[in-house]
């Protein structure tokens, strides 16, 4: 009986020894925790300027395939390919000999229409005079008469009108240049059927380029959309001369974002006198993104990405409180910050995943 007892005061002591030494060790781990000093910084508005690198694509001012508008033969080249050609200068002669037949028809028609109709005048101004004496000609034959006389009007306007749609598309056999330019292509040879179907349509006749003056398209971001207008300068470079940087002005914005790419279309207008850039070369553009207000700016060490979003940790009386944010723009060291804060709040300035709400912090 001594024994048990005995035994029963030991477990006793023992798990009075092991609880004790267990609240020292909690106490101690709090006091350690009460302890801790931790970084912090006073939050403040900045102004960040950055630059966003972006490829671009160089494109012709003005380029137009040309192509045949009629059935037909090539019956002469003017230029090749390389060519420099003015506005209105003429390209490419065409033939089909149908059209002659065609023309020659037509003008067969009108000549018919115009006897026809001198006739049926005649007849009408005739009948017209007679019917001032009265009791000569009736009404209804008068009416007939001027009736016929229209019809037969009528029907040589129409013929002067086939006359002048044959001679429009004669017009076609001739290719002339919308505009002056650089013809950067060519399909065809001597004596090849073009027309708007069969093999001829597969490819266009010439394409001309105005290469002195060029478009430098880009693709911006649907964050940066707000940062650039027209008017602002922007520079790039092309790989075939790395040393050299050449500038632009923003000249057009789309003013909606692209569904697939959400971005915004801008394009410069590149001069090109001396032809140094060719049209479809890929640009490194480098394009300024000054501030325009003043936003909370911080080093990117002092925010928290977890797996539930981003954070910076505030120091409030004392104890680290938790606050979502968003990024802006942003450097290689520093950020832009949105979210529920205030200037002059104190954020820690190297927050870890160990880090919870409502630590004590000591700064």
């Amino acid at each position: 009986m001594n024994m048990k007892i005995f035994s029963t005061f030991l477990g006793l002591t023992f798990i009075t020894a092991i609880y004790g030494c267990g609240n020292s060790e909690i106490k101690a781990e709090k006091k350690k925790e009460k302890e801790l000093t931790i970084a912090t910084f006073k939050l403040k508005k900045d102004r960040l300027s950055t630059k966003l690198n972006l490829p671009g694509e160089l494109i012709a001012l003005q380029q137009v395939d040309l192509y045949a508008k009629v059935s037909s033969f090539v019956k002469s080249l003017k230029v090749d390919i390389g060519s420099e050609v003015s506005k209105g200068q003429l390209l490419m002669t065409l033939e089909a000999p149908e059209m002659t037949s065609q023309l020659a028809a037509t003008q067969s028609r009108i000549k018919a229409q115009e006897a026809i109709y001198t006739a049926s005048k005649a007849n009408y101004n005739r009948l017209y005079e007679t019917s001032k004496t009265p009791g000569t000609i009736s009404t209804n034959d008068l009416d007939q008469a001027l009736a016929r006389k229209n019809v037969d009007l009528a029907q040589l306007e129409a013929a002067k009108a086939a006359y002048r749609e044959v001679g429009s598309i004669q017009g076609y056999l001739t290719i002339s240049a919308p505009f002056s330019g650089i013809i950067s292509a060519r399909n065809v040879n001597l004596g090849a059927y073009v027309g708007p179907s069969g093999k001829g349509s597969d490819l266009p006749l010439f394409t001309l380029q105005d290469q002195k003056n060029l478009r430098l398209a880009v693709s911006i971001p649907e964050v940066y959309t707000g940062y650039l207008k027209a008017g602002d300068v922007v520079s790039f470079t092309v790989k075939s001369l790395p040393n050299q940087t050449f500038t632009a002005k923003v000249k057009r914005l789309s003013g909606t974002l692209d569904l697939r790419l959400r971005s915004e279309r801008i394009e410069m207008d590149v001069p090109n006198a001396n032809k140094t850039l060719l049209p479809g070369m890929v640009a490194e553009v480098n394009i300024p993104l000054p501030a325009s207000a003043s936003t909370f700016v911080v080093a990117k060490k002092a925010l928290l990405d977890t797996s539930e979003g981003l954070f910076v940790l505030k120091a409030v009386n004392g104890k680290a409180v938790k606050v979502a944010v968003k990024k802006g723009r942003e450097t290689d060291d520093q950020v832009e910050l949105f979210g529920n804060l205030t200037e002059g709040d104190n954020l820690i300035a190297e927050p870890t995943e160990e880090m919870h709400e409502g630590m004590p912090i000591k700064s």
